[in-house]
């Protein structure tokens, strides 16, 4: 084990991870923002000296929270124990805000409330299925992603920092599950209020109480709805005020919270805000502030109607808008827009009558030939940089079989390391086609492969997986594959979509795209 010494921006653990930015310190760890060298990611370190008595725990308790696959929670990458004096829990990284300093600006609207917390008990409920429980959950732990994503952070891990001391029963199984049930109460009633029951939390006052009992988020703050405030007072309560029926389990909560506000028709004198949807986490409920001074005791009285005009009829309003249309050179330019707005519908109907889909042009009769290729581009949708080698993507369409596009190496699964579904190539073939055939030739080793076109309508190229339409999919590819495409294709866009590499060395996994070849009808 080597000395352990204080950790600073620059360094580099386990030879390829660099730290850049301390996120925080807290219960004797420290959490930073480091760069992964070999994957050219960011990721998120969790660092607790090798000599703490809770550092064995730190690390178990991460190794099992992987058990959770919930992809709410900050996935855990890698675990390193004893580098350079410390243990190392390596997740993943968001680009996020904690909770707890949204609420220290401004509380969330009463919709934006229940669908966060309705995020948290969600993933909780899938960790209490596997025997996992969180038991420190506060604003802290929950980030808030620009996009609206709820991530949760520290799920067993917080727990390890502050240990209980003793082994756990059954019965402490069952206090851990209650204490993270009353956590997503208090969460609920912090999101509604900026105010935390009981003592000072991640920076949030103490709730106010009145003869011992908390009061309700309603009683705090102005706009809070009876729906959102009913399911925080039966989570809180002891007893729920009106004799309702507590929520005793983080799937129950989820379930009332996605239902809270969804019944308009009930009378509210603070009518619920769960209606309005905005993606900014930080925007107030409105408050409308009356300007000017107070009106007159007694403001003067109205003119009778009988003694104002009649209003001019539409007829009358009509002819007066054409009277002053008409004035002077206006009449001129009238004319002008007139004459412009009828050429352009003569010249719209005209090439309406003429256009054609680009499938009704293609002649079917035509003989099969090899279909010109324009250019070829990488594609990688789920890659942190959008990026997969691209200046090597002209390679795979040069006609020599002896150079490749290659994909980045993976490591520990075919699946791409289990970082994302797959990365591909994309073809221009310059004009809708009809494609009749793909000839591909792959790296050595089995590859999987699915092809997608972009629809045939398409004039722009696409840039989501879900822009395209899946035709084939290939298993077990070797190094020369045919595909064959339904006679129905038509389109200038061809993707294809690697799902499984080649290993091309203990534990290492890497695609290879040597030459495509299509044929078809132009």
């Amino acid at each position: 084990m080597s000395e352990r010494r204080s950790m600073a921006s620059g360094d580099v653990l386990a030879l390829r991870y660099v730290l850049q930015d301390l996120v925080s310190e807290k219960l004797g760890s420290a959490t930073w923002r480091a760069h992964d060298q070999i994957l050219n990611r960011n990721v998120g370190l969790e660092i607790l000296p090798s000599t703490d008595p809770r550092a064995d725990q730190f690390l178990e308790a991460a190794r099992q929270s992987t058990a959770v696959s919930d992809p709410r929670f900050l996935r855990v990458l890698d675990l390193i124990p004893h580098e350079q004096g410390h243990h190392l829990v390596v997740r993943e990284w968001a680009r996020a805000f904690p909770l707890d300093q949204v609420l220290m600006q401004s509380p969330l609207p009463n919709r934006r409330a229940a669908t966060v917390v309705a995020e948290v008990a969600e993933a909780l409920a899938h960790a209490h299925e596997n025997g996992v429980y969180h038991r420190r959950l506060t604003p802290h732990q929950v980030m808030l992603k620009q996009s609206g994503a709820v991530r949760v952070v520290g799920l067993g891990v917080a727990t390890a920092l502050a240990p209980a001391g003793h082994l756990d029963s059954a019965a402490d199984l069952a206090a851990y599950e209650h204490e993270d049930v009353e956590a997503l109460g208090r969460l609920l009633y912090a999101t509604l209020t900026s105010r935390w029951p009981g003592e000072m939390v991640d920076g949030l006052r103490p709730a106010p109480t009145e003869h011992g009992r908390l009061l309700r988020p309603r009683q705090v703050r102005a706009g809070v709805s009876r729906d959102v405030d009913s399911v925080c007072d039966r989570i809180l309560g002891h007893p729920p005020r009106d004799h309702v029926p507590r929520l005793t389990t983080a799937a129950g909560i989820a379930r009332v919270l996605r239902l809270s506000g969804e019944d308009e028709d009930l009378h509210d004198d603070q009518p619920s805000l769960t209606g309005v949807s905005s993606p900014d986490l930080l925007r107030l409920d409105p408050v409308i502030v009356p300007q000017g001074p107070p009106p007159g005791l007694e403001p003067p009285r109205r003119r009778p109607k009988a003694h104002e005009p009649a209003p001019p009829t539409r007829s009358e309003r009509v002819a007066a808008r054409a009277r002053r249309a008409t004035r002077g050179d206006r009449a001129l330019v009238l004319l002008g827009v007139i004459g412009a707005l009828a050429l352009a519908s003569t010249l719209a109907f005209l090439v309406g009558r003429s256009a054609q889909s680009p499938s009704d042009a293609i002649d079917d009769s035509s003989p099969v030939r090899a279909l010109p290729i324009r250019a070829a581009t990488d594609f990688d949708p789920q890659g942190s940089d959008g990026e997969e080698n691209p200046k090597k993507a002209r390679l795979a369409i040069d006609g020599d079989p002896s150079t490749a596009w290659l994909t980045s190496r993976y490591f520990g699964s075919a699946e791409l390391g289990g970082l994302k579904d797959g990365v591909g190539l994309l073809v221009d073939l310059g004009g809708p086609r009809q494609i009749t055939t793909m000839r591909i030739l792959l790296g050595q080793g089995p590859t999987n492969m699915a092809v997608y076109v972009a629809p045939t309508e398409a004039t722009a190229v696409p840039t989501r997986l879900r822009d395209f339409v899946r035709t084939a999919v290939v298993e077990k590819a070797g190094d020369d594959a045919t595909v064959s495409m339904p006679s129905s294709v038509v389109s200038r866009y061809v993707l294809v979509w690697l799902t499984e590499l080649p290993e091309t060395s203990a534990g290492v996994f890497m695609g290879e795209i040597r030459e495509i070849r299509f044929r078809g009808r132009t």
